[in-house]
């Protein structure tokens, strides 16, 4: 399944719910956190069950998006209600804000396990993806993620907006648009921490949910740095982010043919083509960008 673009509703709104299955979002994340005030989390946890209970026949049955659920920080009070409320729904991942560390996660994890037991889930069917940067002792650990034992992780996201309030940053992006050092460095170590271990790394939001342009702009740099796909807090963010995270006819095809000429010549470990060197760093990210496509 593709998972280029990851959409949040607030999982207190009845109507944004009833309308977000049909909006092209590969993954759905229904938010339990700052979407939602305080007075209202009892009710979202209620609504956002019954949203993954209806919703999840139509998963099985090929409806083409993932169900997932932001609970609350773990640091709170809160979390374990929004577990024990949305798992008897089977949702297939769980997104932590404000993620500490892996030492953090494996307690979730603890706690996903029981979940499934209890409910005739398949034991570590519940996938985890933690927003690694929201504090600056989170950004200064995110490159433990590459090499914790965590089964669960199915990869790594970040958001500049905590984080800035953190350092009290007057600033996240500089005139021209590109990320401030801080938040450059916060977002390469995703980046590479992801790839490093091997699951996907997601790119933060556009927050200008109007700036359509800008957005095509910050998702295909993000696509061409190595990210596999972008959070979107708006419906209208979901095309334009899908189509970015897309790959083109003439990637696929030269993708294609870099795998052929390799396979006509399984010894080599370079080659030419079109009048150019191809070697295995080029055979490997072929194949991956192939893999996409399933």
């Amino acid at each position: 399944m593709a998972m280029r673009s990851w959409l949040f509703v607030p999982g207190d709104s009845e109507r944004k719910l009833a309308k977000v299955a049909s909006c092209g979002a590969d993954v759905v994340i229904l938010d339990l956190e700052d979407a939602v005030a305080p007075p209202a989390k009892a009710q979202a946890r209620l609504l956002t069950h019954d949203w993954l209970k209806a919703h999840g026949q139509q998963v099985l049955a090929g409806a083409g998006f993932a169900r997932w659920v932001r609970i609350n920080a773990l640091d709170t009070p809160l979390w374990r209600d929004d577990v024990a409320a949305v798992m008897p729904a089977a949702p297939q991942g769980i997104m932590v804000p404000k993620a500490a560390g892996p030492d953090q996660l494996r307690m979730l994890a603890g706690e996903l396990l029981q979940a499934e037991q209890r409910n005739g889930l398949p034991q570590g069917s519940t996938a985890i993806l933690p927003l690694v940067s929201e504090t600056p002792a989170a950004a200064l650990g995110i490159a433990a993620y590459a090499t914790a034992e965590l089964p669960r992780l199915a990869g790594l996201t970040w958001g500049a907006e905590d984080l800035s309030a953190a350092i009290g940053a007057a600033r996240k992006r500089d005139p021209d648009g590109c990320w401030t050092d801080a938040f450059r460095m916060v977002r390469a170590t995703v980046l590479l921490a992801a790839h490093a271990r091997g699951v996907l790394a997601v790119d933060t939001l556009h927050a200008d949910f109007r700036d359509l342009e800008g957005l095509a702009r910050v998702a295909r740099d993000s696509y061409a740095d190595g990210f596999g796909g972008m959070l979107a807090i708006h419906p209208d963010q979901v095309p334009v982010i899908n189509a970015a995270f897309t790959p083109g006819e003439a990637e696929i095809t030269e993708a294609r043919r870099i795998v052929q000429a390799f396979s006509a010549s399984p010894g080599a470990g370079a080659l030419q083509l079109d009048g150019r060197m191809i070697d295995q760093p080029h055979l490997e990210q072929a194949r991956r960008l192939l893999a996409r496509l399933g």
